[in-house]
């Protein structure tokens, strides 16, 4: 595992972001993040469409999975009284000022979302990147 800092500007996309720099490395995990966002777009539990949250918001926590094809990532976020809202990171995370994370590159393996029949949901894949063979 190789750790990887990263730091998003303003007016990034968060997840569009996270995807572009981390979809070359195969298989990643983002293991932490703080920053702040102008808008948050979070998918709640059991709900089919994000819903949007404006303002001055502050990330919590941001964990998730990265895999060339799309991204899983969870994250809490505060409005300025302090209310906490967490979900699903749609796109559309508009970041305000900084978002600062900890991603774990895993050279040794691949990653995919592929469908899973008992969930009815693209789920994460994870397979060993093959050995070359010695001649």
């Amino acid at each position: 595992m190789l750790s990887m800092p990263l730091r998003l500007r303003p007016g990034d996309d968060l997840r569009g972001a996270i995807e572009a720099v981390l979809r070359e490395h195969g298989a990643a995990f983002v293991l932490q993040g703080i920053g702040s966002l102008s808008v948050a777009r979070l998918r709640f539990a059991g709900r089919p469409q994000p819903d949007v949250l404006a303002g001055d918001l502050e990330i919590l926590t941001l964990a998730g999975s990265v895999s060339p094809d799309g991204a899983h990532l969870h994250m809490a976020v505060a409005d300025a009284a302090g209310r906490v809202s967490g979900g699903h990171v749609a796109p559309g995370c508009i970041v305000r000022t900084t978002a600062e994370l900890l991603v774990a590159l895993l050279p040794g393996h691949v990653f995919a979302r592929e469908h899973d029949s008992g969930t009815g949901y693209p789920e994460l894949s994870i397979r060993p990147v093959p050995q070359a063979s010695a001649s």
